[in-house]
């Protein structure tokens, strides 16, 4: 009998111990703060010294493809002795650690609240902490970036967009937030719009063009930018020969990403209007889809003159990435 109840207290102890991780996981409170806003979690000594400058040289650089300089994340530094409760609820946290450390760079998930991604960089140094803030910040802002893709399409998911004559056509499905039309809708082109105030818009644009559109190497950006003016050009031409083109005075640039599991190419630049004064920032996808024989084109561009663009394009991005092809 004895025996009978250490068993049982036992298992009751272990049941314990289950319920109190599932819990302390279960309570963890939702994370918030603006889009691409990164909290860093550092010592003021070492913010106001090398270690804060190289964190703004890497996330606070210009984001590529925009007329003005936009930093890619907005940030706000917190002193590791205030970080608690509510501050600790952003979505995305660069914590720097000094001590005696080795130098690593870590990405974890829901520590604090969920989602959230936290990047943790530590060293003995100052150098080692730029150097691993170096070496690894493509990592990081992978990981910021997913999470703030993620975040944004659970926003978009609220109120969606009723597409599903145009995701059927293309094969596809994609989110897209309610407060878009489709101003134009062909056999395998679709011209998606959202309304700014003062004639401002976001649009987006959809097709497919045959594989060999596209070839592999040293060309890939060229055949890209020649089909791009090739659409812009016939699909939604403007009055008096007037239409839209890739501004030749900056030079885009261009990416290997994956999309729905899917090899991609990402193009980001500037587009103008050939005739008229009208210009600003696009961001276009070429998605592989080898089972069809094509690439989809997913490509997106925003005419906002005085505005910041940087939220538009990454609005555009998210509703692209959450592409899927059936």
């Amino acid at each position: 009998m004895k025996a009978f109840y250490t068993v049982l207290l036992s298992v009751l102890l272990l049941a314990c111990g289950e319920s109190d991780k599932k819990d302390s996981k279960m309570y963890l409170p939702d994370s918030n703060g603006n889009l691409n806003t990164i909290s860093i979690v550092a010592d003021n000594v070492l913010w106001e010294d090398s270690v804060g400058e190289s964190i703004r040289d890497i996330f606070a650089a210009p984001l590529n493809g925009l007329p003005t300089e936009e930093p890619m994340f907005g940030m706000r530094q917190i002193p590791p002795q205030v970080f608690d409760g509510f501050a600790a609820r952003n979505r995305i946290v660069l914590k720097i650690e000094k001590g005696d450390l080795e130098a690593a760079t870590k990405i974890v998930n829901d520590v604090y609240a969920k989602p959230q991604t936290v990047a943790v960089v530590s060293g003995k140094t100052n150098q080692e902490i730029i150097d691993q803030l170096k070496e690894n910040s493509d990592k990081i802002f992978d990981a910021f970036n997913k999470e703030e893709v993620k975040e944004k399409l659970r926003r978009i998911n609220l109120s969606l967009l009723t597409d599903k004559e145009m995701e059927d056509q293309l094969g596809i499905t994609i989110d897209i937030p309610s407060a878009y039309r489709i101003s134009k809708a062909e056999e395998d082109f679709y011209w998606i719009r959202k309304n700014l105030k003062n004639s401002k818009t976001i649009e987006l644009m959809l097709y497919e063009v045959p594989m060999e559109t596209i070839s592999q190497g040293d060309s890939t950006i060229v055949d890209i930018i020649k089909m791009r003016d090739n659409i812009t050009k016939t699909k939604i031409p403007g009055e008096d020969g007037i239409y839209m083109a890739v501004e030749d005075a900056y030079v885009p640039s261009l990416f290997k990403t994956i999309i729905d599991n899917k090899p991609a190419y990402e193009v980001r630049g500037m587009w103008d209007m050939q005739g008229y004064s009208m210009a600003g920032p696009f961001i276009t996808y070429a998605i592989e889809d080898k089972i069809n024989n094509r690439y989809l084109l997913a490509d997106g561009y925003v005419y906002a003159p005085s505005l910041p663009k940087r939220d538009y394009i990454f609005e555009l991005e998210a509703m692209i990435k959450s592409i899927t092809i059936k």
